[in-house]
Parts: C-alpha cells; sequence; structure tokens
C-alpha cells in the first residue's frame, strides 16, 4: 500500500524503541515506595498515557508532583541499557528529510530525549508531555507536532502501537499505521496495520514523502 504526506508522526515506545521492561521494572518500584497495592496498580494501563494522569490515578492531588518528580527520576536513570531500537526504525528514520518527521511522546521531553538519545535517534522535532494539556487518545499532541512543522493535519500520517495512540491520530484527521509491536492486530483501528517498522520504506518526493507499507 501506498500513502503520500507531507510529514511522519512517530509515537516513540513500542514504535521507534522498546522501553517496556525499564518501564514495568520503574513502575512497578515506584509503586512499592508510594505503598500501591498490586491491585490497584494492576488496574492502571501505563502504555502511551502521560505519567501525570496515571499518577493522578493513584494517589491524592496533593501527592502527584513529588510522586511525578519520583518516577521521572527512576525512569531516567534507568534509561542506560534500558532501550532497545526497534526493527526497521534506524532505516526509515534515514531515508527521511529532517523536517518531514517527529517523535510525539507522552512521555516527558527530559525522559523521551534521553530515551530518543540511547537509541541514537536526534528528531529536529519532539513534542512531548510538557508541550500539552490533554495526551492521547486527546489529537493535541498531534495537532501541535503538525502545527509546528507547518503541516496541514490531514497530510499527516501517525506510527502508533497502542489504542490511545491511534485514536488521537483519527481525531487528529491523519492517516495512522498501526504496529503490532505491544498490541495484537485485532486491537488496533487503523488505516494500515504491520508488525513493525521494517513493514515500512519511505521516499522523499518534491511534494512530501510517499510511504510504502507491506502489510
Amino acid at each position: 500500500m501506498k500513502i503520500h504526506a507531507e510529514a511522519l508522526l512517530f509515537d516513540n515506545d513500542g514504535t521507534l524503541v522498546s522501553s517496556m521492561a525499564s518501564v514495568t521494572r520503574c513502575w512497578t518500584r515506584w509503586a512499592q515506595e508510594y505503598g500501591i497495592t498490586a491491585e490497584d496498580f494492576a488496574r492502571v494501563e501505563l502504555h502511551g498515557r502521560p505519567a501525570g494522569e496515571i499518577v493522578a490515578e493513584l494517589l491524592p492531588a496533593d501527592a502527584v508532583p513529588g510522586a511525578l518528580a519520583r518516577i521521572e527520576e527512576l525512569e531516567v536513570e534507568d534509561v542506560a541499557g534500558g532501550v532497545v531500537l526497534l526493527p526497521g526504525t534506524a532505516a526509515l528514520l534515514a531515508s527521511l528529510p529532517a523536517d518531514r518527521w517527529a517523535v510525539v511522546t507522552s512521555a516527558t521531553a527530559r525522559l523521551g530525549a534521553a530515551r530518543l538519545h540511547e537509541a541514537g535517534i536526534e528528531p529536529k522535532l519532539l513534542v512531548s508531555a510538557d508541550d500539552i494539556t490533554r495526551g492521547k487518545p486527546d489529537p493535541e499532541p498531534f495537532l501541535l507536532a503538525a502545527a509546528r512543522l507547518g503541516v496541514d493535519p490531514a497530510r499527516c500520517v501517525v506510527f502508533e502501537d497502542a489504542p490511545a495512540g491511534l485514536a488521537a491520530g483519527r481525531a487528529a484527521g491523519m492517516k495512522t499505521v498501526a504496529l503490532t509491536t505491544t498490541h495484537r492486530a485485532e486491537e488496533l483501528v487503523a488505516d494500515v496495520v504491520v508488525k513493525d517498522l521494517s513493514a515500512v520504506s519511505a521516499q522523499a518526493t518534491a511534494g512530501g514523502v510517499e510511504i510504502t507499507t507491506a502489510e
């Protein structure tokens, strides 16, 4: 399948890189430190959501700022050796003009940049949880990325592995490509579903980027 676009917007964790082992390790330690029961912790969806939303679900409002700072500290400290580049990421990004793609992550700017740097990825534009007021599945993160790139949202393609991120892309009026790196295909609603970025290739054109996917 071929898709013509002006810009490509990538989620980070589960799309470009995998840090799931680190996420689980750090959040489990954090929950233990704050006395959160295993039952309460198991009910919370960790993947693809800003840490602030997760913390607010589990703790009283007055405890949120300190707890949020603590989980960021734990995750940043765990970056070294805790990030794995996913298949196809390096080749795809290397084929793209720097001003035609961005990373849109639910992590903070500090954590998102640290994970990307660990994987050898240096995006020209990173939109993080620090830049927005509403996280995925709200379209705000992707709409902000499109605005900063100066591209019509309808001419953007979102690459995501999580249902919340795909919902955000659809709500932004963008085409969506789902990766089955963390969820089963039947859990993902997208224009195209692929196993990972190794099934995606791109060619720069005068008007943007032509994407080819192997379904």
